[in-house]
């Protein structure tokens, strides 16, 4: 008898998961997966045409990177400001790739030695890189996602 009880007992402890519902199974194995994922990192970066897709993830990080400079310097070229002393500063302005490839300015950094001296940077800027061009969207796990990315934009008069 005690043999047939602590069998019962095993059967019991065992068929306690045959409860648990094929949702709750998924929303587990989704959970877990969802832990693992690195947000901070993309698995494809924005691709312009001239970019390999196919091309490891630092190199498609490199191409991205030397194409928008290119188109950077481009919509910026001719840009002259006059200014009455001397600048030697740093500002950032901070962009964002949407899931369709849209480029949008989110911010031009307020950086005051700047605008004490140009006062109107901030629009002039903004204006002139309004119309950058669209990309590829990054990838992660084959999803386009929205990507961020800081430019610094050096400024020296000497």
């Amino acid at each position: 008898m005690r043999k047939f009880l602590v069998l019962c007992f095993f059967g019991l402890l065992a068929s306690c998961e045959l409860f648990t519902s094929k949702e709750d199974k998924t929303q587990e194995i989704v959970n877990k997966e969802l832990l693992e994922i690195d947000w901070n990192d993309v698995d494809q970066y924005p691709l312009f045409e001239k970019c390999d897709e196919t091309a490891t993830k630092q190199v498609q990080r490199d191409c991205f990177q030397s194409v928008m400079m290119e188109y950077f310097t481009k919509a910026m070229d001719g840009l002259q400001f006059q200014v009455e002393r001397d600048l030697n500063d740093t500002t950032y302005i901070d962009f964002l790739i949407d899931e369709h490839g849209f480029i949008t300015i989110l911010n031009v950094e307020e950086n005051t030695e700047i605008l004490n001296e140009i006062g109107d940077f901030n629009t002039k800027v903004s204006n002139r890189l309004n119309d950058l061009t669209t990309v590829a969207p990054a990838l992660k796990r084959g999803i386009p996602v929205a990507l961020k990315f800081r430019l610094p934009i050096v400024l020296n008069t000497n």
